[in-house]
């Protein structure tokens, strides 16, 4: 089985979307962020794979009732690759298998999801990836746990992060390659994951919202 975590910042603990709030003010920015990261969570259950987690930035006994519609893990300490591999250890070790997942992408197919959690399935080191338009990516999965030096060498929020990444964690498992999305980052942003979210052959409830919305 694949569990699915999907990492968030729970706005007035954590700085979220702030290159949107420059344009369009903070209180939209948040808006945005959490219908994004709803729309996530409507496509990583829909796929129906296995248990889906919140991965909380903050301590969970800090964020008191915020995500408690799912299962709540917590990144814990460190930079963005520490925090990545503690939380796919867990699923790994709980799971066998596990899908990392941003809350900037709500485009996200739940078909796709379900591809990658089939491929994990394989009795050999496997490894799922989907880019994103920006230079890093916004899925990673494994039914394995790669050494923490491969996460934390990597440069993130970077336009060379996603090389840097594929290149770290090495050809020692089988890559699957799933389709390049955009983060929802910028004002910019908002017409490309328009179109994006336009381009799905079944969008679900919460995506339909959020496509008319950015439109």
């Amino acid at each position: 089985m694949t569990a699915i975590a999907i990492f968030v910042k729970t706005p007035g603990l954590s700085a979220v979307k702030t290159r949107l709030a420059a344009t369009m003010g903070a209180e939209r920015a948040v808006a945005l962020y959490e219908q994004c990261a709803a729309a996530v969570a409507e496509a990583a259950r829909a796929a129906e794979i296995g248990t889906v987690y919140w991965a909380t930035a903050e301590p969970i006994d800090r964020i008191d009732g915020r995500w408690s519609d799912l299962p709540r893990l917590q990144q814990g300490s460190g930079g963005l690759g520490e925090r990545m591999h503690r939380v796919l250890d867990h699923l790994v070790q709980r799971h066998g298998s596990g899908l990392l997942l941003g809350a900037d992408a709500p485009q996200v197919d739940p078909s796709d999801i379900r591809r990658a959690a089939e491929w994990l399935q394989r009795d050999r080191a496997s490894s799922a990836l989907g880019p994103a338009t920006d230079g890093g990516f916004w899925t990673f999965g494994a039914n394995h746990v790669p050494d923490l030096l491969r996460w934390t060498r990597v440069p993130y929020s970077h336009p060379d992060t996603l090389r840097a990444f594929r290149e770290s964690m090495g050809d020692d498992s089988a890559w699957l390659e799933l389709p390049t999305l955009t983060d929802l980052d910028t004002a910019e942003d908002m017409a490309r994951v328009a179109g994006e979210l336009a381009a799905l052959p079944h969008p679900l409830p919460r995506q339909r919202d959020l496509m008319a919305q950015l439109k």
